[in-house]
């Protein structure tokens, strides 16, 4: 479909305001799901980044990349085995995961954002001990939950005006690396920071009252909303541990965040500076 040159003026007059509101300001985006393997809706994702760069937001890309490291699992030989949602992670495939995340994955959307015109450094969570681990569950192995967040490799990145492209591995005192889930991280990274928003990438359009009923997306919801909408079964799932993190984030200081539908094409900037936005917001 054809823009007039009115039209595209018009859209960028409505942006105007948001631009604004954000410019300056620490945005935490958690990249995943259909995203992230579909290669358009990858530059799409990567255009959003950087263009929202230029515009002077502060940008933090905070990945995953289940898919890979399964991928990788699979070619050596290496059985991938989950425990309620969770990878179970021993030894080897620990050894894979930060092999796969800090490395190829990361360093790829490192030179992709690059080469969409901005300026990216990858970051994972043992780069100046910046997330700090200890074990899950002995059930799980090498899973980690978060014992704390430091925040400054990422501030000295975003000051030295590059995207800060953020891997999940963490590591405890004792040198040992742990999976840990981009969620998790992006909502701890994200009130570390003291972020203007998180969003959240998802393969879904939103919280959706109906599931199986797109038009029964709910656009706002108020963080005290949200026991009560998992007692329902609105919020059930996979999703749970999603809406969680999205508690968590609002509780630990950020404005708001969003759980947006990544298969859409540049749904950052329709969620970010539209009137009409395109997701959940939560606040």
């Amino acid at each position: 479909m054809e823009i007039s040159n009115a039209e595209k003026a018009q859209i960028l007059v409505q942006a105007l305001p948001y631009i604004q509101q954000y410019s300056g300001k620490i945005v935490v985006i958690k990249y995943g799901g259909n995203a992230m393997i579909n290669e358009d809706l990858k530059k799409a994702v990567m255009t959003d980044v950087v263009l929202l760069s230029k515009a002077g937001v502060k940008v933090v890309l905070v990945h995953g990349g289940g898919p890979e490291i399964t991928e990788t699992l699979k070619k050596m030989n290496i059985e991938s085995e989950f425990v309620n949602g969770l990878r179970k992670t021993d030894r080897a495939t620990v050894d894979v995961v930060q092999m796969v995340l800090a490395g190829k994955v990361n360093k790829n959307l490192v030179n992709l954002i690059e080469n969409t015109g901005g300026k990216a450094i990858g970051l994972c969570g043992l780069d100046g001990h910046m997330i700090e681990a200890a074990p899950l569950s002995a059930a799980l192995g090498y899973v980690g939950e978060i014992t704390k967040i430091n925040a400054e490799p990422v501030l000295d990145v975003l000051n030295a005006g590059y995207v800060p492209v953020v891997s999940t591995v963490g590591c405890d005192k004792e040198g040992n690396v742990y999976n840990i889930n981009a969620d998790t991280v992006a909502a701890a990274l994200a009130g570390s920071l003291r972020a203007a928003c998180m969003i959240s990438m998802t393969d879904i359009a939103g919280i959706l009252r109906d599931k199986g009923d797109e038009k029964s997306l709910i656009p706002v919801v108020h963080v005290s909303e949200a026991p009560a909408l998992m007692r329902e079964g609105v919020i059930s799932g996979g999703m749970i541990p999603k809406v969680e993190c999205c508690v968590e984030a609002i509780r630990r200081g950020v404005e708001k965040v969003f759980v947006i539908d990544g298969r859409v094409p540049h749904s950052i900037l329709i969620e970010m500076f539209s009137d009409e936005g395109i997701g959940t917001m939560f606040y």
